[in-house]
């Protein structure tokens, strides 16, 4: 008989009946979670006493880490080690007051058998926000079963320590929802429907190239498609290496940089730059940005690209200034020509190349889809994604409504802005993120009717939800309170949602990532959301219209 060794496992604790574990998934950068500890601490003491007001304990399932200053996950390999001492049926709370990488923990979540919460306060302080909602996202993808919470005030805020205590007793958090519709439930006019019909036959007959410079960025699971589904609706990944991309940039001349740089201060455009690295934007991150943009163009051009994302913010962060430039310039039709590389081609002359920010493919698919759309029909075919960053009501008196800041630190196009390339500037990325520097492409995005999407993953298929929202102009002093509350550095909207509140947003949307274009009136804009959301049913997507019209009436 052969007898062989068999593993030794730690005994794992069991829970007691009115504990709670806590767990908090943190930035893979070690500067990032030193500079958002405090903020996270604040948090996890005020959902502490909250918890206590309801008779139960909450435990912190892993220590503060004295050495690096921080009480985050900090890898994917940390959290595997974490989560093997974590009672699996234990209550688990994920808490996240600042930008989090879901694969840290996804596997842990994944396994558990006892109730997940996901929790966020809602400050534009430190993107917790953002992070809860990728996390949402993830597992929704990954068919994970959970509730969401948010709120400003833990302690005193009713209506969540009603939810929580419901959660606490159930394991079960419900939300309102009624605001979503099943484009079934609707009628389409014709016109869009056949022309979204149209589009997606097209899709489906001629193919359409992704380029994807690495995946996975960020941890964000939820922004991966994978080719079982891509692939069944024309499009197809053309899998890039960044090595390649910073390679063009070595291969790239300065003249043609500079020429890039001088055309947009020709345009208007500002750059605040300064004398060092460190803290400010320097001419030299310009320069290799410049050719950045270059190099992306060529390298989508030999591989005949519909559309790109760059991850940049693991390796190439290294070795590069920041993308965020190269990223919204890529998006705007009138931008500064490039040529081939012999010279005899201007790339995509006239014409934007679709970039999605932080390689998010579903964002990716949704503005290949959008600006065939919007070029079909005559409108604006500029478009971005943009972070659900945050929210408050106007305090400048000059609306009633409750403002989300939409903010991303790249691929905001200046056609968006009021003024567009002269009112547009570019500041340095915070150093924090950004050790290499860089600048952004800063504006106010201008009032107007928007188009809001979202594609995501859910039992295995892709989905779409949809709807509209109108841009306001905010008096200066209110624009930078928001600013000052969120990253100044960035671009921002100021987004009234039609019939979504708030907390439906919340409650329904699966990404950190809205995705968004102008339409150019009301009635343009209502028919585009039509004619994108005929496209993606025809592509076999199931799509929801969501909240009503802007003059309150339902669909």
């Amino acid at each position: 008989m052969v007898t062989y060794k068999m593993p030794t496992r730690a005994r794992v604790p069991k829970t007691k009946k009115k504990q709670v574990l806590l767990v908090a998934s943190g930035d893979l950068r070690l500067s990032a979670n030193q500079g958002t500890w405090d903020a996270q601490n604040e948090m996890e003491q005020q959902l502490g006493r909250a918890m206590a007001q309801l008779g139960y304990d909450l435990v912190r399932a892993h220590p503060y880490k004295k050495k690096e200053g921080h009480g985050f996950i900090g890898s994917q390999r940390e959290g595997m080690e974490i989560f093997a001492g974590i009672d699996p049926d234990a209550k688990l709370v994920v808490a996240e007051a600042v930008w989090q990488y879901s694969h840290h923990v996804l596997h842990g979540l994944v396994n558990h058998r006892g109730p997940i919460l996901t929790v966020a306060n809602w400050s534009g302080q430190w993107p917790g926000l953002v992070g809860m909602l990728n996390l949402n996202g993830s597992l929704t993808k990954a068919g994970v079963d959970y509730s969401t919470l948010w709120s400003e005030d833990f302690e005193g805020d009713r209506a969540f320590l009603r939810k929580l205590k419901s959660w606490l007793e159930t394991g079960k958090v419900r939300h309102a929802t009624s605001h979503v519709k099943s484009l079934s439930r609707i009628k389409v006019p014709a016109a869009e429907r056949r022309l979204g019909e149209s589009l997606a036959a097209q899709l489906l007959e001629e193919k359409a190239i992704m380029g994807v410079f690495d995946e996975g960025c960020m941890g964000m699971f939820n922004a991966i498609i994978p080719d079982h589904l891509l692939n069944p609706v024309g499009v197809f990944k053309e899998r890039l290496s960044q090595s390649a991309l910073y390679y063009e940039v070595t291969q790239t001349n300065d003249a043609q940089a500079r020429a890039v740089l001088k055309w947009m201060r020709a345009k208007g455009m500002t750059f605040h730059t300064g004398p060092r690295h460190k803290d400010h934007l320097t001419e030299a991150q310009l320069l290799l940005q410049a050719k950045m943009y270059i190099a992306a163009l060529r390298i989508a051009d030999d591989f005949g690209c519909d559309t790109i994302g760059i991850q940049y913010q693991q390796g190439l962060k290294d070795l590069l200034p920041a993308s965020d430039l190269v990223e919204g310039t890529l998006n705007n039709k009138i931008r500064p020509p490039v040529k081939s590389r012999d010279g005899k081609r201007v790339l995509y002359d006239g014409e934007p190349l679709p970039h999605f920010n932080e390689v998010d493919e579903c964002a990716g698919l949704d503005t290949l889809m959008t600006y065939r759309v919007h070029k079909a029909m005559g409108q604006p075919v500029e478009n971005t994604l943009h972070d659900l960053r945050w929210g408050d009501w106007d305090q400048s008196g000059t609306t009633d409504e409750y403002v989300w800041v939409f903010e991303i630190s790249g691929s905001a196009p200046p056609a968006h802005f009021i003024g567009g390339w002269k009112g547009a500037s570019s500041e340095r990325q915070p150093n924090m993120y950004f050790p290499s520097g860089g600048g952004t492409l800063k504006g106010i995005s201008k009032p107007g009717e928007v188009v809001w999407s979202r594609i995501y993953i859910e039992d295995d298929r892709l989905k779409m939800d949809l709807g509209r929202l109108g841009v306001v102009k905010l008096p200066r002093e209110e624009t930078q309170r928001r600013w000052d509350a969120t990253t100044r550095q960035w671009p921002i909207m100021h987004a009234v949602t039609y019939g979504v509140s708030r907390d439906q947003m919340m409650a329904r949307h699966k990404s950190n990532h809205i995705h968004v274009v102008y339409g150019r009136n009301e009635a343009a804009a209502d028919r585009a959301m039509f004619a994108k959301a005929a496209m993606a049913r025809a592509l076999g997507m199931e799509v929801a219209i969501c909240g009503k019209r802007k003059n309150g009436k339902s669909w």
